[in-house]
């Protein structure tokens, strides 16, 4: 008697076959160090008598990487003490001095409040923010430290 076991034909197996692949690179910038802070105006120290005019550049800070190409802006807001324009105040009281930012070290593009211009660079990889200041010294200041917190906003 004969047993009819029937073993099942084999399945072809497919043993290769394609996929794809892809990913999306979005442009974009990414800031390098300084943490929070953007760096210093430092006008340095002077007699509360003296006048003249007094210029500085933003020093220190962050530095920025964007991909090549990338259209980078900033904007710098009016500060703590905006009141007709930008100025610094007596830490220990109430006087003030006027100061007026730039974006080119000939002080010759203003930089007014919250206005939004373009951060030209040719190196993608190290872009500092192009921040200048100057400040006219009246005279007949009280003496002690004077400052402003401004806050930039950077856009791509």
């Amino acid at each position: 008697m004969a047993c009819g076991l029937a073993l099942p034909l084999p399945l072809s197996a497919v043993t290769s076959q394609s996929f794809q692949v892809s990913a999306t690179i979005t442009p974009g910038c990414l800031i390098v160090g300084g943490g929070s802070n953007y760096g210093a105006l430092a006008y340095g120290s002077y007699s509360a008598l003296s006048t003249g005019t007094v210029t500085a550049a933003l020093t220190g800070g962050v530095t920025l990487q964007c991909t090549p190409g990338v259209a980078l802006s900033m904007s710098v807001d009016g500060g703590l003490y905006n009141s007709a324009g930008r100025n610094l105040q007596l830490n220990s009281g109430s006087a003030r001095v006027a100061y007026q930012l730039f974006r080119d070290a000939a002080f010759s593009q203003s930089l007014g409040v919250s206005q939004s211009v373009s951060v030209t660079y040719s190196d993608a990889n190290n872009i500092s923010l192009p921040i200048y200041g100057r400040v006219v010294l009246p005279g007949n200041q009280p003496g002690g430290t004077y400052s402003d917190t401004l806050q930039v906003q950077l856009s791509w």
